[in-house]
């Protein structure tokens, strides 16, 4: 099956995501500091909801330069994962709107741990079809990051209905950890 395919539809269903985003900010109807306080939970979640989507959009870029062949499988946990992230707008939107309240947090880790398992995934059906010994298996190694990703959501999920600023700043910190390309994956890259 052809890789193009794949990555032209990941690439337009990952752009409509951003664009439902952007589209549910509401500008202010007054010209004043307190209006604009009060959209500033909205937009706080839409920053953090468009680095995660971007964050996964240019790792899939990555990743996919590794990868030789797509069978069934690879489309279907490629699906699975579109579909949690399609799940982020309604979570950010959530959110920003409630102010960060615990269940709106807490299903707003949701929405960023389930897409984390689909990669993991993803990454399986990658090394099965591809063998333990490719260039991607290679590339992935241990993958410290993408193994505590999860736990760190568990975490914030759990930290929701305790304080969610703390919620937050856990999200936020993965998202960091997440912002700079795996140089593993741009060496293997580079090598092939």
């Amino acid at each position: 099956m052809e890789k193009g395919r794949l990555l032209a539809f990941s690439d337009g269903v990952i752009a409509i995501i951003i664009t439902i985003m952007v589209l549910d900010l509401k500008v202010p109807q007054q010209a004043s500091i307190g209006a604009i306080l009060s959209v500033v939970p909205v937009f706080v979640s839409y920053v953090l909801s468009f680095l995660y989507v971007a964050i996964y959009w240019n790792n899939h870029h990555h990743f996919f330069h590794l990868v030789h062949h797509v069978d069934a499988a690879l489309l279907w946990t490629n699906m699975n994962l579109l579909f949690w992230l399609s799940l982020v707008p309604f979570t950010t939107g959530w959110m920003g709107e409630n102010n960060f309240a615990p269940l709106p947090t807490a299903a707003y880790g949701v929405s960023l741990l389930m897409p984390a398992l689909a990669w993991l995934v993803m990454q399986w059906v990658i090394i099965r079809g591809h063998g333990h010994d490719s260039i991607f298996a290679q590339a992935l190694g241990r993958d410290f990051k993408g193994r505590i990703s999860p736990v760190l959501y568990a975490a914030g999920i759990a930290l929701a209905f305790v304080e969610p600023w703390a919620a937050g700043a856990m999200y936020l910190v993965v998202a960091l950890m997440w912002l700079i390309p795996d140089r593993r994956i741009e060496r293997m890259v580079q090598r092939a």
